[in-house]
């Protein structure tokens, strides 16, 4: 049933009124919510803030590398070592390694740009950070709703954007209502904000209702794919930071790892490919294991064990692709935006300061008595910001390397390197790109097929095992979350043109075309999904769009 139908048939759905309404409770949504906090606080203002969080809790769908510059919770929170928050393992020393298929070359410290350098910063668990947040803002009087997915944009007469309704719960997979069911319910604010993460359910489509992209570059994204592993306590460097480029990726395809020692004897690793490949062969995954063979790598997890597994769509971040952040009753912070720092390979303190941003402008127009406009002072704030300039200076940085690797070294070591030493922070040009990533990939017969080799089971997994420590469940009877607009799509045209690369760029299974009775078909195991957004990114025909599950679904991370 449609939801018009389901609100004919049950409604009207209740609703419940705040003052601020925020969808996500990563970083930006809960700095968002605790800075207007602070603020109301200080003004003895009375401000009613909720949060709505699809996980099981806060931090619980939080995945990143993650190394932590501190500088936007260090503004959050001065005081934030007494208080406890889970910064614990200051970064001790960097490599940049170019790797070669059996080789590995260490770029000298001294020919190292700035926005490589992790002196100052915390190796973290994101998702532990966030879990902190979420208790600061639970203090400050925040009510969060875990569990509970934000499915609908709700508008006032005028178009504005006035809230949203949580998913109805309850359906079967036939989409009727089962005895269980239960209508969602409609939170209603002043202003809703929106930080759901890169490529956002709802902010996709505030980006088109509200054209909040025109006279932009198209956001384009990459795929991370992480491992946390327990270590031999004699193979441990804690504060160790690592990062790879090369092997085993081709020069025309942008990507590269990442492995960082935490506290505790435990590694986190990952691998990071733009999502604007060309080969619909390769598998992201499979390239992930792959690399972890490299002897550079492997070194470090010999007699280890793997005890965690995500994957996550990750914003470029180039302000050439930023859209236009406010609209009429709301606004975009953090990922769901795109401001993360692709050069950096940093994401958590734009999300913060973001949210901060965003929050002082919230406080100024509900101290005016304002509602529903468009807050054009956070867009302006941000515009003046140290976020706003660091991004700058690193605008052109994926747009290279989408040039080739030996063009991207070359340029980022004049543009990052170079011109600063000359005084020149940011580079007087400026690239850009008008190629969305679902268009980059070629036909299968005009590319080369890649043979990855098995799985060992000690060093490199399937994609099932490692969905299986993610701790990924979906109540099973519940209509699938990936929808196709047109259900012979895939075989059509997908698996004829581009031979089916969903079942390769999916990094959890969903997606696999089997034949029955002698028909090609596409099989979606939903509960697999370990909600990164790819296939809604990258489907060549732009014919898979994701959607909210029943609140609470998804992977469940621990200590990533």
């Amino acid at each position: 049933m449609t939801s018009e139908e389901l609100l004919a048939q049950f409604g009207p759905r209740d609703s419940m009124d705040y003052d601020v309404v925020i969808v996500g409770g990563g970083p930006a949504g809960l700095s968002t919510a605790i800075r207007l906090k602070q603020l109301a606080a200080e003004k003895g203002a009375e401000i009613g803030v909720v949060v709505l969080e699809k996980g099981s809790e806060p931090g619980a769908h939080t995945l990143s590398g993650a190394v932590m510059d501190p500088r936007a919770i260090t503004e959050l929170f001065p005081d934030w070592k007494e208080r406890g928050a889970p910064l614990n393992q200051p970064v001790t020393s960097d490599d940049i390694l170019f790797l070669s298929a059996d080789g590995a070359t260490r770029t000298p410290d001294w020919l190292v740009p700035d926005c490589f350098h992790n002196h100052g910063n915390y190796v973290i668990s994101l998702g532990a950070v966030t879990k902190w947040l979420g208790e600061q803002a639970e203090a400050l009087g925040v009510e969060i709703f875990p569990g509970f997915t934000a499915a609908e944009l709700v508008y006032d007469e005028q178009g504005r954007v006035k809230g949203v309704a949580t998913g109805n719960v309850g359906l079967g997979k036939d989409g009727e209502p089962t005895d269980n069911f239960q209508l969602g319910m409609e939170l209603l604010g002043k202003y809703t904000i929106f930080a759901e993460g890169a490529r956002g359910h709802l902010g996709r489509q505030l980006l088109q209702r509200f054209k909040l992209t025109e006279g932009k570059d198209p956001q384009t994204f990459a795929i991370g794919i992480k491992e946390l592993w327990e270590i031999p306590a004699d193979k441990a460097q804690p504060g160790k930071v690592v990062h790879t480029a090369g092997w085993p990726l081709s020069d025309d395809t942008f990507g590269g790892g990442f492995l960082y020692h935490l506290e505790g004897n435990k590694v986190t690793l990952g691998y990071v490919i733009g999502l604007n490949y060309a080969n619909p062969w390769m598998s992201p995954f499979e390239e992930m294991q792959r690399w972890k063979t490299h002897p550079a790598i492997r070194a470090h997890l010999e007699g280890g064990k793997r005890i965690g597994y995500g994957a996550r769509a990750i914003n470029n971040g180039t302000p050439q692709a930023l859209p236009k952040l406010v609209f009429p009753g709301g606004a975009l912070v953090g990922c769901d935006a795109g401001t993360m720092n692709a050069a950096r390979i940093k994401g958590s303190h734009a999300a913060i300061k973001s949210g901060m941003l965003c929050a002082e402008a919230l406080f100024e127009a509900l101290q005016a008595g304002r509602s529903l406009d468009e807050l054009s002072a956070f867009s302006n704030a941000f515009e003046a910001s140290w976020l706003h300039d660091e991004l700058q200076r690193t605008k052109n940085f994926k747009l290279w390397f989408k040039k080739g690797q030996t063009v991207g070294k070359l340029m980022t070591g004049i543009e990052q390197w170079l011109l600063p030493k000359l005084g020149m922070p940011i580079a007087p040009w400026t690239l850009h790109n008008d190629t969305p990533d679902h268009v980059c990939l070629k036909p299968a017969d005009q590319c080369q097929k890649i043979d990855y080799p098995k799985p060992d089971g000690q060093l490199t997994f399937d994609r099932l095992s490692s969905v299986f420590i993610s701790n990924t469940n979906h109540e099973e009877n519940q209509p699938a979350h990936l929808r196709l607009t047109d259900a012979a799509v895939p075989v059509a045209v997908n698996l004829a043109k581009y031979a089916g690369p969903e079942g390769r760029y999916c990094p959890a299974g969903v997606y696999e075309f089997v034949n029955k009775d002698g028909a090609d078909q596409l099989v979606i195991n939903a509960q697999n999904c370990v909600h990164c957004k790819t296939c809604d990114i990258k489907d060549p025909t732009q014919n898979i769009t994701w959607v909210t599950p029943e609140g609470g679904g998804g992977p469940n991370y621990a200590g990533m």
